[in-house]
């Protein structure tokens, strides 16, 4: 939840924005006042400086003029007895021989508080300027007679009355900024006592009028034109809405009256329409139910397509046994009348040989044949009824899948390619995968190959991440795009009055979705046939 914004009150914007006001001006008049009373004292201790500096340069030439050897302590007590003034500090008076060196001549201390510093002679250079420090002031000029140079003469002065004179004047800016402050919060209370006791009166009328929700009464004058202006905006809005709030009281009570009319229309109309939706859920039973009985019927269709195929299929290799069986009889009968009645040839012994040969290989190869039919069929066909888990190999159940439905295959001369690793052994419902392949293939002969001379199917089985992959392919006449959205919805078929019930691809997709808990997707992408992708969990298991 946000934080709520806290409001500062009129009172306190007007206390802080005085004060703060006289504070900012008396600290800038402060600031400039202190600054320029530091700026001109530096100013008058500089030029006072430099001209005692002047004065006493010139007075002690005539001393380092004189080889006396007393000169020095007389310029000393002239030195005292000169100068008057209390920021000067130290003399040093330097003598130039004639050599150009600069020796030390004489020095002059304000008391025994200011003891002795070091001479400045390698300074000369630097000081003939004034030079601040943080307490005074430091000089050396020239002591000339002519324009002959005899020495130099260096001058300290403090600056410590005029730091005093500036820590004062501070107290005193502090002091009278303090005064300001309250001066400036007295002005300030009693302005906002002057101004706000009529916004306070006008606040109460208004809570007043918020509260009794008569928003016919209409507020008095106000002292302020600011104010007077505000009262009679807030007039015309309490008419306003005065006149808005009794608007939509009327039409809240016409709003009532059409929401009772309307509630009365459409409880009638809600009994009628749960009349409507009872006879429809009764309507959509009996459809599922229709639907399941269709489905099961395709279910149904196709294993009596398994079988019409199967048995002519075993029809061929029995038929031809039964032919081969019939001749070996027929040349046993021979050789038995032979033997009997002691004609019996060799010759003829050997050609019977030869024949019965022959006709017990015909015989075993079609009985053979029929045998593996039936074996095949019957696991299909107990596949189909059993909806149970186990273990196969994936290229034996897609074998035996084609050979149930070899014949249907091979009247429509289609050519089945399956690639699939021989040895790949899983543990899933047989059942569910053979009904998808055995639907698929038939869809595709009835209506993939309709009209076409030939056409080919290929299957393409892997196993990845735990997960069978099976893309089934054909290159038969295609999908139509009207249907292309639609194709695993119950009844879509392109064949409705020809024999096709729509359930084929549906059946499918439940197969695949339902028992083998997966995914089928039609690929769009095609040029010429169909494709279907799909993919269900599976247990890898171990080869038989």
């Amino acid at each position: 939840m946000a934080k709520a914004t806290q409001k500062m009150s009129l009172h306190s914007r007007l206390v802080r924005s005085i004060m703060a006001l006289s504070s900012i001006t008396v600290l800038i008049a402060a600031i400039s006042i202190i600054n320029m009373v530091d700026k001109e004292g530096d100013e008058t201790i500089a030029s006072e400086t430099r001209a005692w500096a002047n004065i006493l340069a010139k007075n002690s030439s005539r001393f380092l003029e004189s080889d006396n050897d007393v000169s020095q302590v007389k310029l000393k007590e002239e030195l005292k007895e000169l100068i008057t003034t209390p920021i000067i500090n130290h003399i040093h008076v330097y003598r130039l021989n004639e050599d150009g060196s600069v020796e030390y001549f004489t020095s002059y201390n304000k008391n025994h508080r200011f003891p002795a510093i070091s001479n400045k002679i390698d300074q000369i250079s630097q000081l003939s300027t004034i030079q601040y420090q943080n307490n005074h002031l430091e000089l050396i000029v020239k002591i000339s007679q002519g324009q002959q140079t005899l020495g130099y003469l260096f001058i300290q002065s403090s600056l410590l009355e005029k730091q005093s004179f500036i820590r004062k004047l501070t107290y005193m800016t502090l002091a009278f900024l303090v005064l300001t402050l309250m001066l400036a919060f007295a002005v300030s209370q009693w302005l906002f006592r002057t101004t706000t006791q009529p916004m306070v009166k006008l606040i109460d009328d208004i809570s007043k009028i918020s509260q009794s929700r008569n928003y016919q009464t209409q507020l008095t004058r106000q002292p302020y034109k600011e104010l007077d202006i505000l009262t009679k905006s807030i007039n015309v809005l309490l008419l306003r809405t005065d006149k808005h709030v009794s608007n939509f009281v009327e039409e809240q009570e016409h709003v009532e009256s059409k929401n009772q009319a309307l509630e009365n229309r459409l409880s009638a109309r809600t009994d009628a329409l749960k009349e409507s939706n009872q006879e429809l859920l009764s309507t959509l039973e009996k459809l599922h139910e229709f639907q399941d009985q269709l489905v099961e019927t395709e279910k149904m269709a196709s294993l009596g397509d398994m079988v019409a195929g199967i048995a002519h299929e075993v029809n061929t290799p029995i038929g031809l046994g039964v032919t081969a069986s019939s001749l070996l009889a027929d040349k046993l009968s021979e050789i038995k009348m032979a033997f009997d009645n002691q004609t019996l040839k060799s010759s003829q012994l050997k050609k019977f040989l030869t024949d019965s040969d022959e006709n017990v290989a015909i015989i075993f190869r079609n009985l053979e044949r029929a045998a593996k039919l039936i074996s095949s069929f019957k696991k299909v066909a107990v596949d189909q009824s059993s909806a149970e888990s186990r273990t196969f190999n994936v290229s034996g159940l897609v074998d035996e899948v084609l050979l149930t439905i070899s014949a249907k295959i091979e009247s429509a001369n289609v050519n089945v390619k399956v690639n699939c690793p021989e040895e790949l052994y899983i543990t899933s419902k047989p059942g569910p995968i053979n009904q998808i392949l055995i639907n698929l293939i038939l869809n595709s002969i009835f209506h993939a190959f309709d009209g076409l001379d030939n056409g080919t199917i290929t299957i393409n089985i892997m196993n990845l991440s735990d997960q069978l992959h099976i893309n089934y392919r054909d290159d038969g006449n295609g999908i139509d795009e009207s249907i292309k959205a639609k194709i695993f919805d119950p009844f879509t078929t392109t064949k409705r009055g020809s024999g096709g019930s729509g359930l084929g691809m549906h059946l499918v997709y439940n197969l695949v979705t339902q028992a083998l808990d997966g995914h089928i997707t039609l690929e769009e992408e095609e040029e010429r046939g169909v494709s279907f992708d799909i993919t269900f969990p599976v247990e890898l298991a171990a080869s038989e």
